[in-house]
């Protein structure tokens, strides 16, 4: 079921900068990857680790963070589960497409996209034709990844349920089948796919980073 226009709650202006995290690097050294990239994009089911990822891997690249569910909980004033129950999941996917466009305009940024932003065909265009921009697919299998979810929601109890924290998640046959679905838009849409069902998150960045420098996409 999806909302009308009229119902579409109003965007609240918001100042750019408080979307975006600032990420100090603690590094020794300086952390370098092709000049010519201005945007990396993490994209990749729930569970896949593409916020605490991009935090880290900006944290290298003295880059900002970027989160798109919440930069577009920003834009409209509400939180994603709160977007699903009053819109409907066809209504959410276009207010999102709006928020990818507006994060897109960020230049050395590190944005992790929603799960199932790569499904719509106007994101999919936009992160292929958006120039300086290199995408990265945190792959795993569905089982690891739901784990992660739960044991995420265990160790945050102000997460509370979490099919509502992660409404998709409610029925975990149908979220297996969303990530059927997804895992080839996913590996299509990347110009980087690191598995990272065995790997800690520093391995995961240390991989990412090493692939960055040796992938056609990045040159």
């Amino acid at each position: 079921m999806t909302s009308t226009e009229s119902e579409t709650q109003p965007e609240a202006p918001t100042d750019s900068e408080a979307q975006t995290e600032n990420m100090p690097n603690n590094e020794p050294g300086p952390t370098t990857i092709p000049p010519n990239l201005r945007r990396l994009v993490l994209t990749g089911f729930m569970g896949a680790g593409k916020s605490t990822i991009g935090r880290l891997l900006a944290a290298r690249l003295n880059w900002t963070f970027l989160d798109l569910d919440a930069h577009l909980e920003a834009r409209t004033g509400a939180t994603i589960p709160q977007l699903f129950e009053r819109h409907g999941e066809a209504h959410f996917r276009r207010l999102e497409s709006s928020a990818l466009a507006s994060a897109l305009g960020h230049n050395h940024t590190v944005l992790a996209l929603g799960g199932g932003t790569p499904e719509e065909l106007t994101n999919r265009l936009l992160l292929e034709q958006t120039p300086a921009t290199f995408t990265i697919f945190l792959d795993a299998p569905f089982p690891t990844l739901f784990d992660r979810c739960m044991l995420q929601n265990l160790g945050d109890p102000t997460l509370g349920d979490p099919a509502r924290a992660r409404p998709v998640l409610a029925d975990p046959a149908a979220a297996q089948l969303r990530f059927q679905k997804r895992h080839p838009l996913y590996r299509r849409l990347a110009n980087l796919t690191i598995d990272t069902a065995n790997l800690t998150a520093n391995q995961t960045i240390e991989a990412l980073l090493l692939g960055l420098t040796q992938a056609p996409g990045s040159v």
